[in-house]
């Protein structure tokens, strides 16, 4: 097991923070519980009107997506992206900008946290608010319990087809929070080649002062390092800054009771000081 460079966290600890980060809330099956045999036809909803509004909001979408083909990225031209030193991603100021994530806890497995995210008073941040509980459920079989996440949705384009955040223009992920003194970890998901490849995540720590000031964290993307179900990888590579499909925070510090985050905006920069290309070591195979 490598060392993680200037973290104040055990390297075991980190399991609890990510392994549930990957478990799927729709497909998890808690034990005793008997499989859902629902056969897929009678889960579709057949109708007429929301196909309709489907079909013009993916053709719309197609068209968008071919027109930018020659106007540039996002409409805008290839000089100025090429250019660009930062840029806001995820900003919270109306409802729309929260129904791009999405919360989960520890109650798909039966665990008692609660998580909950809203617009603050005044309508210019979110608030991620909550409470922990880390009492394992009695089903004989769970062993662990007490997190809660925060996950942004995966991009989509027309008809449902896949997309990524391209970022490997820029070095540094930038944060603009306000915490309660708890650690959370940030994880950042990528696409993948091969099946087996589908739990691999990049994380890297997060922690907040407290208190009633904004808290203004840089974290370069190079001390992102890999896991899978939740354990550290020996095999270290870089994060693919050109397919991101996810961010998300977890917290799972093994502390019951209430918590709160507040994001005001998620951005990416360029930051020139910073020439690291990858912070951990990476091994090399016999030939």
């Amino acid at each position: 097991m490598f060392c993680l460079k200037n973290a104040r966290l055990h390297p075991k600890t980190i399991w609890h923070f990510t392994s549930y980060e990957i478990l799927p809330k729709l497909c998890y099956r808690r034990p005793g519980v008997p499989p859902d045999n629902t056969p897929p036809w009678k889960k579709i909803d057949f109708n007429f009107s929301k196909g309709v509004q489907g079909i013009k909001k993916h053709f719309g979408l197609l068209k968008k997506e071919m027109f930018e083909r020659f106007e540039g990225p996002q409409g805008r031209p290839m000089r100025e992206i090429m250019l660009e030193q930062t840029r806001v991603v995820w900003e919270f100021r109306n409802q729309e900008s929260l129904e791009q994530w999405v919360v989960s806890s520890d109650e798909a497995m039966g665990g008692k946290s609660k998580i909950y995210l809203r617009l603050s008073r005044n309508n210019q941040t979110a608030l991620l608010y909550g409470n922990l509980c880390t009492e394992v459920p009695k089903d004989g079989e769970t062993r662990y319990s007490g997190y809660c996440t925060l996950r942004s949705k995966q991009l989509l384009g027309a008809f449902n087809a896949k997309t990524h955040h391209d970022w490997s223009n820029f070095n540094t992920l930038y944060l603009r929070i306000r915490g309660d003194g708890r650690p959370w970890m940030i994880n950042i998901a990528t696409e993948t080649y091969f099946q087996h490849q589908k739990n691999d995540m990049y994380n890297y720590f997060l922690y907040t002062r407290g208190g009633p000031y904004w808290q203004d964290v840089k974290i370069p993307f190079s001390k992102f390092f890999l896991t899978s179900h939740g354990r550290i990888q020996d095999d270290q590579h870089p994060l693919w800054l050109d397919k991101i499909n996810t961010l998300g925070f977890t917290l799972g510090d093994k502390v019951d009771g209430p918590f709160h985050l507040e994001i005001d905006c998620i951005g990416v920069c360029n930051d020139h000081a910073h020439t690291e290309m990858f912070a951990y070591e990476k091994y090399k195979k016999n030939p």
